[in-house]
């Protein structure tokens, strides 16, 4: 067990380094300042920008930068929903795959648009190298990018600036933070035994059978594999993820698919501190979400190692719990694999989801609920510093001063937005799709585990959708055009409208005069408002999500199989 926290120490312990350094990067970067990469990507953006029309100088409104978001992401979209639609005719594709259902390639389409990457295929066997690494690996940067752009542009708003140039955030988030670290990121992969290659599958016989061959395909994984963690993607090439060999071969490639994973939504809370010129309040926020990840693998972790003492019984001498876990990982890492995966919304897997504890499953619920811990790409620092907005308004009620943030006053337009941003949105398109599908069970839901864990599989398929998550309890048939459509509502939803909300509340705030601090303001820099920001999101959380958990073990969702009444 001792070994097992080691490595949890130490993986969190490198999270902290990188998080000053690349913070700092990145702050550089949006600012405008000069980086290590100008020489030589300063004309490469220069002639995108030519090539593209776009005049990277002009300041956008809030609309037209929600426009940009939304038109430049449609446009994507369609290129890989046709991509997918003639892949039978396209190069690349060495076992001679046709085209997936219409429902299958728009959910894909919209999913990886979004920056979820929820996938209801198994990835080697309905999309060719072409399809996976043109249009998938597209989608890999400009889904992240415009993450990222986003949160810039609601950092600068909330600071006072104006919101900047959507095409130019886009292209800098690629060019300066993603491709770099990619890049580099691919060619240690591939030193540590990950196959990038474009040849043909390899036949070769199965143990059970020597006359029965099975065909491997290698794939080019690397820079597909780098990307996807860097950018908080799901989408791997193989169906089970980085539970695959090739995808995550030892504990070293593990050690830097965390990493990647977290680095760049941690980092982006040191970026806002840049912005703001107040390291210490972007200290404190980061100490309240590393602290509350902390718990969260802490309770995972106990759960995963001791058991529950109604399984133990089947496990018997197998504890702690290895089912549908890689020994390769173990416990400990395919803990800390999961609790980070679901915080950072980046929803790849080394391990099944499905078999984990309950304690676990609820910690991995709690993260896609809450969206912070540490959130979507670029989106969850956002979601963040929108708790902070309602934390000072509820605060500022209770105590009787004047709610104001950064010095700018909180008011009822910014309390409608951070409302339907996080108390609304969400959960609807959680909850109301999985009332639908839980009412029609036989007809709609597909799943594997009649009773209470089927409620569950249900609830986490939906908030894995409308958070942009992409991960599943898998083994319910989600391969349906039920499932396909209705996700993709979800996952719409819950990615366009929280953005639309955020660009308004930055614009707002960025155009509200500075309120001088006097002896009635409350300030945002100090551990007790941090108490009371952590307080706000845990108990809104609680008080949205907890109500439908409790309905569930308290009824029976589904009629339990006959033959399964022992």
């Amino acid at each position: 067990m001792l070994q097992g926290w080691i490595q949890i120490a130490l993986t969190l312990l490198i999270v902290l380094i990188v998080t000053p350094i690349l913070g700092g990067y990145m702050a550089r970067v949006f600012f405008g300042e000069r980086t290590y990469f100008d020489r030589v990507l300063i004309p490469v953006e220069r002639m995108i920008y030519r090539l593209s029309g776009v005049r990277s100088q002009i300041e956008m409104t809030g609309w037209q930068y929600i426009r940009a978001v939304l038109i430049s992401n449609l446009v994507m979209a369609v290129f890989v929903f046709t991509i997918f639609m003639f892949q039978g005719v396209l190069p690349l594709n060495p076992t001679g795959l046709g085209a997936p259902t219409w429902d299958t390639a728009l959910h894909t389409a919209i999913s990886f648009v979004t920056n979820t990457n929820q996938q209801h295929y198994s990835g080697e066997v309905t999309f060719s190298y072409f399809s996976q690494g043109l249009a998938l690996g597209f989608l890999f940067f400009t889904s992240a990018a415009t993450g990222i752009a986003v949160a810039i542009a609601f950092i600068r708003g909330l600071t006072g600036r104006t919101l900047g140039n959507f095409y130019t955030d886009l292209v800098r988030s690629i060019t300066r933070i993603l491709l770099p670290i990619s890049i580099v990121g691919a060619i240690a992969l591939v030193a540590l035994g990950v196959p990038e290659t474009l040849a043909d599958p390899v036949l070769v016989p199965t143990l059970e059978n020597p006359t029965v061959q099975q065909a491997i395909c290698p794939c080019p994984l690397p820079i597909l594999k780098s990307s996807k963690n860097w950018a908080k993607t799901v989408g791997g090439f193989f169906g089970i993820n980085s539970a695959h060999p090739f995808e995550n071969p030892n504990g070293l490639t593990n050690l830097i698919q965390i990493v990647a994973m977290i680095s760049i939504p941690s980092a982006l809370i040191y970026t806002y501190g840049i912005f703001a010129n107040n390291r210490k309040q972007a200290w404190l926020i980061y100490g309240m979400v590393f602290g509350i990840y902390l718990v969260f693998i802490g309770v995972a972790a106990i759960a995963e190692y001791q058991g529950n003492p109604a399984v133990n019984v089947l496990l018997g001498s197998q504890q702690p719990n290895l089912e549908g876990k890689e020994v390769r990982f173990g416990w400990s890492q395919s803990v800390l694999y999961a609790v980070t995966t679901t915080g950072t919304m980046c929803g790849a897997v080394n391990s099944m989801h499905d078999s984990f504890m309950p304690l676990s499953g609820a910690v991995m619920l709690a993260n896609m609920f809450l969206q912070i811990i540490w959130g979507g790409q670029g989106t969850g620092t956002a979601y963040l510093f929108a708790y902070l907005i309602l934390a000072v308004f509820v605060t500022g009620l209770m105590v009787g001063r004047t709610p104001e943030f950064l010095g700018r006053k909180i008011e009822k337009r910014e309390v409608v937005l951070t409302s339907l941003l996080i108390l609304l949105v969400h959960p609807i398109f959680i909850l109301i799709p999985s009332a639908i599908t839980l009412a029609f069970p036989d007809q709609l839901s597909g799943i594997s585990n009649p009773g209470f864990h089927g409620l569950s599989q249900v609830i986490y398929e939906y908030a894995s959708a409308a958070a942009n998550n992409g991960s599943g309890f898998e083994g319910m048939g989600d391969a349906t055009l039920w499932w396909n459509l209705s996700t993709s509502i979800s996952l719409l939803a819950g990615r366009y409208i929280p953005i639309t909300a955020l660009i308004l509340l930055a614009e707002g705030m960025s155009r509200k005069p500075v309120v001088p601090v006097t002896a009635g303001t409350l300030r945002t820099d100090t551990g007790l408002f941090t108490g009371v920001t952590a307080g706000v999101i845990l108990i809104m959380g609680a008080l949205t999500f907890f109500p439908v958990l409790a309905l569930g073990r308290s009824r029976k969702p589904f009629k339990l199989p006959e033959e399964s009444n022992l």
